[in-house]
C-alpha cells in the first residue's frame, strides 16, 4: 500500500467498485486549516445502489462457514498492523488527535480484528433438553442481512471496527456512512478489506451527510439494523424512525462523565487520571471526564495540583511527538465550547484556567482551545449537566461519599465514571451504585478494552453494546430449531404427560 494518501478525490465503494460522486466537499486538517482531500456528498440513490449490491453479496457470504469468514478478519488485523504508522499519521491529519493517541486508536482496530476473528469459532447457540421423547432442541445465531453503520469523527477507525467486524464475522453485509469530517480512515480500511480478500459487496462505503445518506439508510426497508454513534438528539430521531420501520437499532450517544476524588485518594494519581481523561483528544471523547466530584477537604490541594499539571500541557499539531493536546475538530465546535465558557461564568462557577481560543503563531490557522478548569461548580449547573465535547472540566465539591455518588448519578447520561479511593468498602459500594455502563477504580474515565462491552445507560444508549462478545447481539438473530425423530406428530405442552 502507498505510504501517503493516494488520491485527492475520494469515491464511494459500491459492490467492490469505486464510484465517484457528482458533488463533494473539502476535508480540512483541523491543525492547519489546509484541505486534505475531497469527500463525496452522496444521495439517496447511491444508498439504494449500495443496498442492492450488499443484498446480493450477503446471500453468498452467509453460506460461507463462520471460521472461514473469520480468516478475512485475521488478514485485516495483520494488514492494519503492517500499516499502523502510516494510518496513524493520516488519522492525526484528518482528526487532529495527537500521534500517540492515533497509534492507540489504530491498535484498537488491530485488537478488534483478532478478537472478533476468534468469534468465528464461537458463534455459539445452545442445545437444551426437549420436553418430549425422541425430540432434539437447539438455538442458533443467524445473520440479520444488510446492516447500516453510522460512525463519528472522533474515533474514525476504532468505532468502525467495533461495528463492522462483528457484523462481518456473523455473516452480514455492511453499508457504512463515515463522518464527512474524517473519511480517510474509511477509505483506507475499505482498501484493507479489499486486500484481505473480503468478497465484493460485503462492505460498501457511502460518504455523505446525515440528512441525505444517514436518513436514507434509516428509512431503507432492506437495511435491517442501524448502529449509530453520535449525538443524543440525532440518536433519538434515529430510534423513532427505526421504530416505525420495526428495525433493530443500537445507539451510543455520549456522556457527562465524572471522576470522584475522595479525601483518602492518591491525589497525584488522581491528577494524572483527570488530566488524561479531560484533555486527551482535546476532551472530544464520549468518555471524557468533564466533571471532577471532589471531597471538600482536599479540593484546594487538588486544584493546585491540577493547575500545575495543566501548565505542563503542550498544545499544537498532533504530528509533533511533543504535543499532548491537539486541535478541536472544526470552527462550529470551537463556537460551542466558547458558549459553554460564558454559560459557566454566568452560572457562577469560578474559572481557574483556560477558557479561550488559541490562535497565535503556529496555531493561527487551526482550531485550538486552551485546556480549561472551572471550580466551585454546582451539580445542577448546565456546565455540570450538558455535554460540552471540549477540553473543559468542572470541579464540584461534596461533603461525603454518599453525596459524591448522588452527584455522579444526577446527570441524564450514564456512560463512564471513576473513583479514586483507598477504601475497599467504598470501592465495592461505588461499583455497585454508580449508574454508568463503565466504572473505573483508581483510574480515569477513558481506556475501554475491546473484549468487554462498551456502552452506557440512560441518555447514553438504548441497551445494546459495541465491542465485546455482546456486539454480536446487534448483528444476529436467534433461531430456535426442533428436530422430532419420533416418527409421529408430537404436540408441545399438549402431549406432555
Amino acid at each position: 500500500m502507498a505510504t501517503v494518501l493516494d488520491t485527492k478525490n475520494l469515491a464511494n465503494l459500491i459492490g467492490g467498485e469505486w464510484v465517484p460522486a457528482e458533488k463533494s466537499t473539502a476535508v480540512i486538517n483541523p491543525a492547519t486549516g489546509e484541505e486534505i482531500v475531497q469527500v463525496p456528498l452522496s444521495t439517496k440513490e447511491t444508498v439504494d445502489q449500495a443496498v442492492q449490491a450488499a443484498k446480493a453479496a450477503q446471500k453468498e457470504w452467509a453460506l460461507v462457514p463462520a471460521p472461514q469468514r473469520a480468516e478475512v478478519l485475521y488478514r485485516v488485523g495483520y494488514l492494519l498492523k503492517e500499516n499502523k504508522e502510516r494510518l496513524s499519521k493520516l488519522l492525526t491529519m484528518e482528526n487532529g488527535k495527537v500521534i500517540e493517541e492515533a497509534r492507540g486508536e489504530v491498535q484498537e482496530g488491530i485488537d478488534m480484528a483478532f478478537y472478533m476473528a476468534g468469534e468465528g469459532r464461537r458463534l455459539f447457540g445452545q442445545t437444551t433438553p426437549a420436553e418430549l421423547k425422541d425430540k432434539f432442541a437447539m438455538s442458533q445465531r443467524v445473520p440479520v442481512g444488510v446492516v447500516g453503520l453510522i460512525t463519528p469523527w472522533n474515533f474514525p477507525i476504532a468505532i468502525a471496527t467495533w461495528k463492522s467486524f462483528p457484523a462481518i464475522v456473523a455473516g452480514n453485509a455492511v453499508i457504512w456512512k463515515p463522518a464527512t469530517e474524517t473519511p480517510i480512515m474509511a477509505y483506507e480500511l475499505a482498501k484493507i478489506f479489499e486486500e484481505a480478500g473480503l468478497p465484493k459487496g460485503i462492505v460498501n462505503v457511502v460518504f455523505g451527510s446525515g440528512q441525505e445518506v444517514g436518513d436514507a439508510m434509516v428509512q431503507h426497508e432492506d437495511i435491517r439494523v442501524i448502529s449509530f454513534t453520535g449525538s443524543n438528539e440525532t440518536g433519538r430521531n434515529i430510534a423513532a424512525e427505526c421504530g416505525r420501520h420495526l428495525k433493530k437499532v443500537s445507539l451510543e450517544m455520549g456522556g457527562k462523565n465524572a471522576v470522584i476524588v475522595m479525601e483518602d485518594a492518591d491525589l497525584d494519581l488522581a491528577v494524572e487520571g483527570i488530566v488524561w481523561s479531560a484533555f486527551g483528544t482535546s476532551g472530544q471523547r464520549c468518555t471524557a471526564c468533564s466533571r471532577v466530584i471532589v471531597h471538600e477537604s482536599v479540593k484546594e490541594k487538588l486544584e493546585q495540583k491540577l493547575l500545575t499539571a495543566m501548565e505542563q500541557l503542550t498544545v499544537g499539531n498532533g504530528l509533533d511527538e511533543s504535543i499532548k493536546v491537539g486541535p478541536i475538530i472544526n470552527k462550529s465546535s470551537i463556537e460551542k465550547i466558547n458558549r459553554y465558557i460564558e454559560i459557566g461564568k454566568d452560572e457562577g462557577a469560578k474559572l481557574l484556567a483556560g477558557g479561550y481560543v488559541l490562535n497565535e503563531g503556529e496555531m493561527k490557522d487551526g482550531n485550538y482551545f486552551a485546556p480549561t478548569l472551572f471550580t466551585d461548580a454546582k451539580s445542577d449547573m448546565r456546565i455540570a449537566q450538558e455535554e460540552i465535547f471540549g477540553p473543559v472540566v468542572s470541579l464540584i465539591p461534596v461533603g461525603s461519599f454518599e453525596e459524591a455518588i448522588k452527584v455522579n448519578n444526577s446527570v441524564s447520561y450514564g456512560l463512564s465514571s471513576s473513583i479514586f479511593t483507598k477504601d475497599v468498602n467504598r470501592v465495592f459500594k461505588a461499583q455497585r451504585d454508580l449508574d454508568t455502563g463503565i466504572v473505573y477504580i483508581n483510574a480515569g474515565t477513558t481506556g475501554a478494552e475491546i473484549h468487554l462491552p462498551f456502552g452506557g445507560s440512560k441518555g447514553t444508549g438504548n441497551g445494546h453494546r459495541d465491542s465485546g462478545v455482546q456486539a454480536l447481539d446487534v448483528y444476529t438473530e436467534w433461531k430456535a430449531v426442533y428436530v422430532d425423530f419420533s416418527g409421529k406428530l408430537q404436540r408441545a405442552q399438549i402431549d406432555v404427560e
